[in-house]
C-alpha cells in the first residue's frame, strides 16, 4: 500500500475529467508535487503541480516527461481516448489510433517510470481501465481496454520485484466530455478520483469504482453472450 501523503505523483491527461479530479483528489491529501500533463501546455498555477506537455503516443514525449519527473512515486496512466464506432464499418485508423493511446501509451510510460519508481522506492503504478473492458459493443475501444487490463496484470508481476505496486481501475460511464452524449447514469469525477486514491492507498491490486463495475465483474464467469454493453444498462 502507497500512503499519497509527502509523495511525488504523475497524473497523465490531467487537465480535465477524472485526470482534473485525480489532480484536486491528490493536493487535498496531501501530496508533495503532482505532475499533471496534457497533449498541449496548459497553466496550473497552484502551488505543487507542475505542468508538462505529453503525447502519449511519442516515445520521445514520454522520455521527456520521464527526465522532467525523475522523482515521482506515484504514476497514474489516466490519459486514453475515445473514437466511437463499430469494429466492421469503422475507420481502422481510429481503431489503431485507440490502441495506440489506451494500450501503447499506458505501456510507454510505465517502460519509461519502471526505473524511476525502482529508484524511489518501488512506489505505485495505477492503471485506467473501464467497465468497457469486460463487455461487448463497444467497438475497439472496448477492445483497447481489455488489452490495457492485459498489460496491467502482466506488469503486476513484472514489477513485483522492484517493489512496485500496480492498481487496474475500472469504472462504468464518468460524467466527462468524453462521454458527455452518453446517455447513462454516471459517477462524477471527483467520488471516482476518491476511489482510486482509496484502493490506492488500502493496497488494492484492482479498483472496481461503481456499482455496474462490481456487478460486471461478478458476471465474467457467467455465459459470454450476456457480457455486452446493452446488457449492463
Amino acid at each position: 500500500m502507497v500512503a499519497v501523503a509527502g509523495r511525488v505523483a504523475v497524473v497523465t491527461g490531467g487537465r480535465r475529467g477524472l485526470g482534473a479530479a485525480l489532480v484536486d483528489e491528490l493536493l487535498a491529501r496531501g501530496v508533495r508535487k503532482v505532475y499533471s500533463t496534457a497533449r498541449s501546455a496548459y497553466i496550473d498555477d497552484r502551488p505543487g503541480v507542475v505542468t508538462a506537455e505529453l503525447e502519449v503516443r511519442s516515445a520521445e514525449s514520454v522520455a521527456a516527461l520521464a527526465e522532467l519527473a525523475a522523482d515521482a512515486e506515484i504514476v497514474f496512466n489516466n490519459a486514453g481516448v475515445l473514437l466511437p464506432a463499430p469494429l466492421l464499418t469503422g475507420d481502422v485508423e481510429n481503431a489503431t489510433e485507440m490502441f495506440d493511446v489506451n494500450v501503447f501509451g499506458p505501456l510507454r510510460v510505465a517502460r519509461a517510470f519502471a526505473p524511476i519508481l525502482a529508484a524511489n522506492g518501488g512506489g505505485a503504478l495505477v492503471n485506467m481501465h473501464s467497465v468497457l473492458s469486460w463487455l461487448a459493443g463497444s467497438g475497439a475501444y472496448g477492445a483497447s481496454k481489455a488489452a490495457a487490463w492485459s498489460v496491467t496484470n502482466s506488469l503486476r508481476l513484472e514489477l513485483a520485484p522492484q517493489n512496485t505496486q500496480v492498481v487496474g481501475v475500472h469504472a462504468g460511464f464518468i460524467d466527462t466530455d468524453m462521454v458527455s452524449a452518453v446517455q447513462r447514469p454516471k459517477a462524477t469525477p471527483a467520488e471516482i478520483a476518491a476511489r482510486i486514491v482509496d484502493g490506492l492507498e488500502a493496497g488494492d491490486t484492482e479498483v472496481l469504482a461503481d456499482d455496474v463495475t462490481v456487478a460486471v465483474k461478478a458476471a465474467l464467469s457467467g455465459p459470454v453472450e450476456q457480457l455486452t454493453f446493452s446488457a449492463a444498462g
